[in-house]
């Protein structure tokens, strides 16, 4: 008897762990989400070095229009890249609350120009959905329905690093 209630004891604590596995996800990924070129995105902050405001770019000469030029950081020389030109948006004017995101991807270092900057959160990747093929954009690789109700994209680092 003392045998069967253990066994019972034993099965229902399993069963109580699988269902706190269901609720907790753990899958999740800390991430930054900005707005640009009127779409909200999202990427890891493992990418994310440090976020900058005011800092002059300069240009160069023969370059794709989506590379705005390279900027000084404390002796760094990083490209800085345009996203919404990228991804084929039209360019607009900078605003006091335009960003660059300075990014590390696969020890790469450079700065994307973004709109503004959001916040920080947790994403469940197994909530992130792939992107319908007829909307589909260059370095967009998901889509999450935010607790807002928001739809959030995820930049894909890697595609910029190759684009």
């Amino acid at each position: 008897m003392a045998e069967e209630i253990k066994a019972q004891d034993e099965e229902l604590e399993l069963e109580g762990q699988e269902e706190q596995k269901k609720d907790d996800p753990k899958n999740l990924q800390r991430s930054l989400t900005f707005e640009s070129g009127g779409l909200i995105m999202y990427l890891s902050t493992e990418y994310v070095i440090e976020i900058i405001n005011d800092h002059s770019i300069t240009s160069l000469p023969m370059v794709p229009d989506y590379v705005k030029g390279v900027i000084n950081l404390r002796g760094q020389i990083l490209p800085i890249v345009d996203i919404r030109i990228l991804m084929g948006t039209e360019a607009h004017d900078y605003t006091s609350k335009t960003c660059i995101i300075v990014l590390n991807i696969d020890d790469t270092p450079m700065g994307i120009i973004v709109d503004t900057v959001r916040q920080v959160v947790d994403i469940d990747l197994d909530e992130v959905k792939p992107i319908p093929m007829k909307r589909q954009k260059k370095l967009l690789n998901g889509m999450l329905n935010m607790d807002d109700g928001t739809v959030a994209m995820s930049f894909d680092c890697d595609a910029l690093v190759n684009a």
